[in-house]
């Protein structure tokens, strides 16, 4: 068995960062795969071999031919999944946290994808040991995630995320009060400059990042909020949250020390944090065009079990601990602006 011989785009951004960095985050593979690739001459940009520094511009050709080695087999795991959606040409899976979406060093076993194979799904496109992937979540983040059957499929939703035809929106528990009104975060993102597993927001350098955050219950140390991705980084979410002062309750990385606020409120706070056993980030919002009828998709997810305590915290409501839709109840799923809790 052997990898897809190529996959070709076009740029759409006035001009992409560095060729290695931009494939990398294009095609969902680490920076030292691209270069590699690049190094062994296994990328064009309008028919000419490229330089692993090179910035294309709008409207360049881009081909990326991978060499054929033999894959890594993906071995499946009894692992339980929910499925959200499936036709024969995409599924959606309610991926649980915890969960890493594909197979990469240090996990190639017990993964999204191993989870996929041991119940039959048949996925793809993608590159190597990531079949059918369109898009990733963090491994501690929960919610939908789509997947490609064909590669058909995977070829018109990769170029629908691209052309931001594909709406994703969280439902997030942010340490403080965000605000009535929506708030437009516009930042920048790169490698933290001392820390490679973190991303952090840079003036120079980085791919542009907006998120669009709106209140939709105002609790007392923390809101429930929903926040709309318009491109997709790497923890994007997370860092953006950060920058503007509410973090995300829960968020080791970016929101260390953020329930350690006034002595009025300290108490709530900190029964708030010990309440969420991981980042209260939860994919429960996703829209898109069917990729072979365009006919719209809409598919919902709830506030998952293990940050309830969370949201009856946050909101000062015991009854969320038991109510069957939550978010559907708060009015996430709804236009509109605030609902205030007493």
């Amino acid at each position: 068995m052997t990898a897809a011989p190529a996959t070709r785009f076009s740029v759409a951004v006035p001009r992409a960062e560095r060729l290695d960095s931009f494939l990398a985050d294009q095609l969902q593979l680490s920076r030292t795969t691209t270069a590699r690739l690049i190094a062994e001459g296994g990328v064009l940009v309008d028919g000419v071999k490229a330089r692993a520094s090179l910035q294309p511009e709008r409207g360049a050709l881009v081909e990326v031919t991978f060499p054929e080695r033999p894959l890594r087999p993906v071995t499946p795991s009894d692992i339980p999944l929910i499925v959200a959606y499936e036709d024969d040409d995409l599924a959606v899976v309610d991926k649980p946290a915890g969960l890493v979406v594909h197979p990469a060093p240090g996990h190639w076993e017990g993964t999204l994808v191993n989870a996929l194979a041991a119940r039959g799904l048949k996925l793809a496109g993608g590159a190597e040991a990531r079949p059918g992937i369109v898009h990733r979540l963090d491994k501690d983040t929960s919610g939908l995630l789509v997947v490609a059957k064909t590669e058909k499929a995977h070829e018109k939703l990769g170029a629908a995320m691209a052309a931001r035809r594909i709406e994703r929106r969280y439902a997030v528990l942010a340490w403080g009060h965000v605000g009535a009104e929506e708030r437009r975060i516009d930042a920048s993102l790169a490698r933290h400059a001392a820390d490679r597993k973190r991303m952090a927001i840079v003036e120079r350098g980085g791919r542009r990042a907006v998120t669009r955050v709106r209140t939709v219950a105002r609790g007392g140390v923390a809101d429930l909020c929903r926040a709309a991705l318009e491109t997709g980084r790497t923890h994007q979410i997370r860092v953006h949250l950060q920058s503007i002062g509410h973090p995300v309750v829960g968020d080791a990385v970016y929101g260390a020390g953020a329930h350690r606020r006034g002595d009025v409120t300290r108490a709530e706070a900190e029964a708030l944090e010990r309440s969420v056993p991981r980042q209260a980030l939860h994919a429960a919002w996703l829209a898109l065009p069917h990729p072979r009828t365009g006919a719209p998709l809409e598919i919902r997810s709830e506030w998952p079990d293990d940050l309830r305590p969370g949201l009856a915290i946050a909101l000062h409501d015991t009854d969320l601990l038991a109510h069957p839709r939550p978010l559907e109840y708060l009015g996430f799923f709804a236009p509109g602006g605030v609902r205030e809790r007493t």
